[in-house]
């Protein structure tokens, strides 16, 4: 029997978290691993434009210039190992800044780097009709702005077996800098898939930071001390079963619902979610509040990986045009209408008068109406709103025009309009997403050492991971006919039920609803069908909704494709990323009945 245990704390969920998250960990996690996950499609286009730019950059500054100056030293003395995919498109130039940083703290680390998954220099040699994106089946284009694998988990231990102190990547799986520690400490196999699917949850509770300690949580009001947030800590055992923990004296909260909100998160199939290094199925995954602040999390079950790693690339699509203003007064909502259709007519008409095209798409929403909500849109009159406005268009010089046009409206509109600012808002590249797929075989990684290359392979799977079988729905039968035979009923709010997180990947959203008593899971399989989602939302999704079943901490996962105008990179809607969606679908009306017991 294998006793060992070892602690990870995150103390990033993106580039631009927390600048004292890392202190917090290190100073009271007491943690053997502090990891770090910056990375996300829209980052590595700036990541990949500054290194064009500048050679030694292309990399997240931030956790060499704040974090690591801040904690690195401490980190060394008490034996903390730091695990980061902050090299970006850079790992070399990131090793050598934090040799640099070493060297001003006068003290000595092996420092690691484990790279190969930017293809941007292999575009030359890649079909484009091979590369086809992976939903809408269109070739890889010309002209890219970056172009990423999503490399896995065993690169990191390797580099941990070769002697590191610190670990950065360039752009792997989000979980993987969390299961990378776990099979270098606890000697996993490759083939060991049930501890690799668990030890990929760890990390996927983990990589969003303060998401499953209390943030973004649907009883927010519960959550005490915000200002002094907790960052969340994975106490893991050899076997993969782990609880989820905060350090003492700091905010938050850990329960059963704010980690299922974000086992949930930014998922599609719970029973088939593809990794690198594992396929996993966490259908029937178990959570356990065996203490305040502590869940234990157990259950995952994987198979092997298939042969190809996911692939995310980037590249410009024309140009965006957003910003707000403020208006004020007796129907501010119609007149904030008023101005930005009157504006957008004035630019369109100067567009035909000199044969230039017209906007691609214009989005008008004003803040304060609930207008994200659509025909679910309770008629409320503000006397103040911030309208925000989206264009996009082909040229920047279109949208550089229609900008300087705006101000024409402070004057010669409807009253009460302020708060433009300082300078005229500035037309942005839309970045459009492809995801596919490349065979591993063409993805040789590279494993640095301090200076010298020490590792240079492809990892390759032992065999294509068959399809998904669904685990079976284990919802109470008879619970369920019992609720069919009541002829009695209330409506109730789907919050009352349920938690509910929701997420985005590129232009796919997906919302999380977890019961929030076993004895609720009748009604909601019952009533939250596909078609019932995808009928809630028509007014803002152009694709389909699939319903996937999570039977072990009895939840439902609807994946959404089309949601998001684009997605974060490319969307000119206030919600370019679906984070409302679940606060939106909480307020659908769920009938009950009459005796039903609530909490």
């Amino acid at each position: 029997m294998n006793n060992k245990k070892v602690r990870i704390g995150c103390a990033s969920a993106f580039y631009g978290d927390s600048q004292l998250s890392a202190r917090q960990l290190v100073d009271l996690g007491d943690i053997d691993y502090l990891v770090f996950d910056y990375l996300a499609e829209v980052t590595m286009a700036i990541l990949s434009r500054a290194k064009a730019k500048n050679e030694n950059y292309g990399y997240a500054v931030d956790f060499v210039t704040v974090a690591m100056k801040d904690v690195l030293a401490d980190c060394a003395k008490k034996g903390i190992k730091v695990i980061a995919n902050a090299g970006g498109v850079n790992v070399p130039s990131c090793i050598a800044a934090l040799q640099t940083l070493c060297t001003e703290l006068d003290i000595n680390l092996n420092i690691a780097g484990v790279y190969g998954d930017d293809l941007s220099d292999k575009t030359s040699q890649l079909d484009p009709q091979q590369l086809t994106e992976n939903q809408s089946g269109e070739p890889l284009p010309e002209k890219l702005a970056s172009i990423n694998a999503y490399l896995g988990a065993l690169p990191i231990a390797d580099a941990l077996n070769s002697g590191a102190d610190v670990v950065v990547t360039g752009r792997v799986v989000d979980s993987a800098v969390m299961l990378g520690p776990l099979i270098h400490e606890f000697n996993w196999k490759s083939t060991d898939y049930d501890k690799l699917s668990q030890g990929s949850l760890v990390g996927h509770v983990l990589e969003c930071g303060a998401q499953c300690t209390g943030g973004n949580f649907t009883d927010w009001h519960l959550v005490p001390d915000f200002a002094n947030m907790s960052y969340p800590i994975a106490t893991v055992e050899f076997d993969g079963n782990f609880t989820v923990s905060i350090p003492p004296t700091t905010g938050g909260i850990v329960t059963v619902g704010t980690v299922a909100e974000q086992i949930v998160y930014e998922i599609a199939d719970p029973a088939n979610y593809l990794l690198p290094d594992v396929a996993c199925d966490w259908s029937n995954v178990t959570l356990e509040q065996v203490s305040e602040n502590e869940v234990k999390v157990q259950g995952a079950k994987g198979r092997s990986p298939g042969r190809k790693y996911k692939v995310c690339a980037t590249y410009v699509d024309g140009y965006r045009l957003m910003g707000t203003f403020y208006i004020a007064g007796l129907r501010a909502a119609d007149k904030a209408r008023v101005n930005l259709n009157a504006w957008v007519k004035r630019t369109e008409q100067y567009f035909s008068e000199n044969n230039i095209a017209p906007y691609e798409e214009v989005s008008i929403e004003i803040v304060g109406t609930e207008d994200t909500y659509g025909p679910h849109k309770q008629n409320i009159e503000p006397r103040e709103v911030m309208a925000k406005y989206g264009l996009q268009h082909n040229s920047p010089k279109a949208l550089t025009f229609a900008s300087a046009e705006l101000a024409y409206l402070a004057t010669s509109a409807t009253p009460g309009m302020t708060a433009f600012g300082i300078s005229r808002t500035k037309p942005q590249p839309l970045m459009r997403v492809h995801s596919t797929l490349i065979d591993k075989r063409n993805v040789p990684v590279l494993i640095q050492l301090n200076d010298k290359v020490i590792i240079e392979q492809c990892y390759l799977s032992k065999a294509d991971s068959p399809d998904s079988e669904l685990a079976e729905f284990g919802f109470n039968q008879t619970e369920l006919n019992a609720v069919k035979s009541q002829s009695d009923w209330q409506e109730v709010i789907l919050e009352q039920l349920a938690y509910a997180r929701s997420g985005d990947k590129g232009d796919n959203a997906n919302i999380g609803v977890i019961a929030r008593k076993p004895e609720y899971m009748a009604l909601l399989s019952q009533q939250l069908t596909a078609d019932v989602i995808a009928k809630y939302f028509a007014h803002t999704i152009d694709g389909e909704v699939t319903r996937y079943e999570i039977p072990g901490f009895n939840a439902l996962n609807f994946f959404i494709t089309k949601a998001l105008g684009g997605g974060g990179t490319a969307s000119v809607r206030l919600d370019s990323q679906a984070k409302t969606f679940a606060q939106m679908l909480l307020s659908l009306k769920i009938k009950v009945p009459i005796n039903f017991n609530l909490l």
